[in-house]
């Protein structure tokens, strides 16, 4: 079983910078694969990255260049950064990972964008 917990998020305006944080109770240089997703409000769970072990950062389209994943090895945490938000980047952000073809989750944060 890997724990995972997410920090960071809250309410927040257009314009700021969101930084999500994800720590991982297992070695993520270990993992498979690590990531990111967003659920916002009455829409389905939409990926945003994900990082497999040894490549690079692989974004969706629609997301590269709003979003930037990154990892920490050495800290177990994955992060997540959003400059300039938007009130459309309002939802639920969870941090994943995959380990032997089993999914482990983290339990999310909300970050709502309003002015």
């Amino acid at each position: 079983q890997v724990q995972l917990v997410e920090s960071g998020g809250g309410v927040m305006q257009p314009g700021e910078s969101l930084t999500a944080s994800c720590s991982t109770s297992s070695a993520i240089s270990a993992v498979d694969v690590v990531g990111w997703y967003r659920q916002a409000p009455g829409a389905q769970r939409e990926l945003i990255a994900t990082i497999a072990r040894g490549e690079e950062v692989n974004y969706v389209p629609s997301m590269e260049g709003r979003f930037t994943v990154s990892k920490d090895d050495d800290k177990n945490t994955m992060y997540l950064r959003r400059i300039g938000l938007k009130v459309e980047d309002t939802g639920v952000y969870l941090c994943f990972v995959i380990i032997n073809g089993a999914d482990f989750w983290g339990r999310g944060i909300q970050v709502t964008v309003s002015s």
